[in-house]
């Protein structure tokens, strides 16, 4: 059984604990480490590892302190190169070549940003379940079979994002960026439509933009599409 914790999850800052109730991970360390501590009883010695998708400082911020706790990190070469950071504990996955951290087989795969080489992770423990962890992408090229736990950025509406844009709170230069480095509701809900949901129990929306997105809105629209439990972090 899978069960995940988000301690944070927006452009401030992300980072979710997930476990089968053997190997409990961490998913990102973009909050200062004390906030992590914190947020984990400052249980800090059960975290096996953490898994890091790419540099932007609201995914990485406390990849030094999470090294120096003796917590193995993975990520991209890219992304590697790109935090600077030199540690023994610092491992460098490829994607579509999968990994073993305690009970759980991981495999990375591309996604679409604008850094150097983002990734996301699809997770499968012994007893058969399977989690998707995307964020920061735009488009996610691939299908998958068997999913138990999505979390999934949908970081903004295009429609909220358009309106915003009108009245002037938000520049036209922003939707440029976003349309090429984060998935909209529309789009996750494309992904959603083509892969399969039957043993889906539980879809989290992550990352959700502070002025472009409407949690509750967000949340019905995906659960009616769906008709799965849809949860979106505070």
């Amino acid at each position: 059984m899978i069960e995940v914790t988000a301690l944070a999850s927006s452009s401030k800052g992300n980072c979710y604990r997930v476990t089968d109730g053997h190997t409990p991970l961490l998913l990102e360390c973009g909050i200062n480490y004390r906030e992590i501590q914190k947020g984990l009883d400052f249980q800090m010695s059960e975290i096996t590892a953490c898994l890091v998708t790419h540099e932007h400082g609201d995914h990485c911020k406390s990849i030094k302190d999470v090294l120096k706790a003796g917590i193995d990190c993975y990520m991209s070469e890219g992304t590697a190169g790109a935090i600077n950071v030199q540690h023994h504990r610092i491992n460098k996955v490829k994607t579509k070549q999968q990994f073993q951290i305690g009970t759980w087989t991981i495999l990375p795969f591309d996604v679409q940003h604008d850094v150097s080489e983002p990734l996301g992770f699809l997770l499968a423990n012994q007893d058969g379940d399977k989690l998707l962890f995307a964020t920061d992408t735009y488009y996610i090229r691939y299908k998958f079979k068997g999913l138990t736990h999505l979390l999934i950025e949908c970081n903004y509406s295009l429609e909220i994002l358009n309106e915003n844009i009108l009245s002037g709170k938000v520049p036209q230069v922003m939707k440029r960026r976003l349309i090429k480095s984060h998935f909209s509701l529309e789009n996750v809900k494309e992904f959603l439509k083509v892969n399969d949901l039957s043993k889906v129990e539980e879809i989290w929306l992550l990352h959700l933009s502070d002025s472009n997105s409407n949690a509750e809105l967000f949340k019905k629209e995906i659960q009616q599409l769906t008709g799965r439990v849809v949860r979106v972090p505070s």
